[in-house]
């Protein structure tokens, strides 16, 4: 090999690992993260409000460190957990409600998501649950708090450099359009979409207003791969398999997403709203499970996994050997196993987005 080429083959190498420690280094800037959405990035808000909607009881947490059912959704840690773990911000996300949230805990960022939620009022009215415009509110006695306990102008920097996550909306259209059809009365696929969509605009400008800057928004997962969904389009178990039509909406809703975030970015000065693929990683699992460790994916490992979540999951269902062989942990949420994947895609494929605005 030329001596010149040789020289220009170690110069690259040296700068593509340059590029790589920056992209590190500034990645861990984010000084807090704050969390907004349903049961997939819920630590336990749902603890605290009056609703059957909970997972404060085992087998839930039965991962966790210490064993501890904490209000998760799943066997351990959720992706926000782990996504503050590998930004060095803390841990875990604390809930927003949790009465013995110190001023530490709040300055690193908490979650005021809550399962079940979604950007639509309605999903929520049955349930009782925080749908966005309340944790909305909730969001504005953070912001009020942070300012009283930092200054305002230390409390803007915080606002500014925090990493914001919303992931929310699939309970949208399994409780208001596909398994309780009531806003079909109103509208067609495309039409709620849209709709939810136009909910999501204003929450993010609501946020935006408020402070922050950085802003993650996940987009649907494959529906009709939940095993609870499965489940109840098909009369027999052994007929269960991923519904198409429902996929297929996911996969437009996302389209329409991608769309829209760009546009929001453009009019929100100084912003980077960014777009954090989840269906891609889900359904990667579904079909490549052995690239994953997954022995299973259609069902859950809490009971049957074809109905069990929140109170149908409790102590005296049984559970399966080994949850980390499961893509999902009931038949709803994601395994732990399933989180840290996804929180690992994230990192890599979704904060680098974020970092000429870190």
């Amino acid at each position: 090999m030329a001596p010149t080429t040789l020289f220009i083959i170690n110069v690259v190498h040296l700068l593509t690992i340059t590029i790589v420690n920056i992209i590190n280094a500034r990645t861990l800037n984010f000084q807090s993260i704050l969390i907004f959405g349903d049961s997939t990035v819920d630590t336990g808000n749902n603890n605290y409000i009056g609703t059957l909607f909970k997972g404060n009881h085992y087998p839930y947490g039965k991962d966790f460190p210490g064993h501890v059912p904490t209000g998760r959704f799943s066997n351990g840690k959720l992706v926000p957990d782990f996504i503050a773990s590998m930004l060095n911000i803390k841990e875990t996300v604390p809930p927003f409600l949790d009465p013995n949230l110190s001023d530490e805990e709040l300055l690193t960022g908490v979650s005021f998501a809550s399962g079940g939620s979604g950007f639509d009022d309605l999903t929520t009215i049955g349930s009782r649950v925080i749908p966005l415009s309340k944790q909305i509110e909730h969001f504005r006695t953070y912001v009020q708090r942070l300012k009283r306990n930092t200054g305002k102008e230390e409390a803007g920097k915080i606002l500014r450099n925090a990493l914001v996550v919303m992931s929310s909306g699939t309970n949208d259209f399994i409780f208001n359009f596909y398994d309780v059809p009531l806003r079909r009365l109103e509208y067609n696929i495309s039409g709620y979409q849209d709709f939810l969509q136009n909910r999501l605009q204003i929450f993010i400008k609501e946020l935006y207003d408020l402070g922050c800057r950085k802003i993650v928004v996940a987009g649907l997962p494959p529906i009709g791969c939940i095993p609870i969904q499965m489940t109840a389009k098909f009369e027999h178990p052994k007929d269960r398999k991923c519904l198409k039509n429902e996929n297929w909406d996911a996969r437009f809703y996302n389209n329409k997403l991608t769309n829209l975030l760009n546009h929001i970015q453009a009019v929100l000065p100084g912003s980077k709203v960014v777009y954090a693929d989840v269906y891609e990683p889900v359904i990667d699992m579904i079909n490549q499970p052995q690239n994953y460790g997954f022995e299973v994916t259609n069902r859950g490992c809490c009971g049957t996994g074809l109905l069990e979540a929140g109170p149908l999951c409790n102590a005296i269902t049984p559970i399966c050997d080994e949850a980390s062989t499961y893509l999902f942990w009931d038949s709803v949420h994601p395994s732990e196993a399933a989180n840290q994947y996804l929180a690992a895609y994230v990192k890599k494929e979704v904060l680098p987005k974020l970092l000429y605005y870190v």
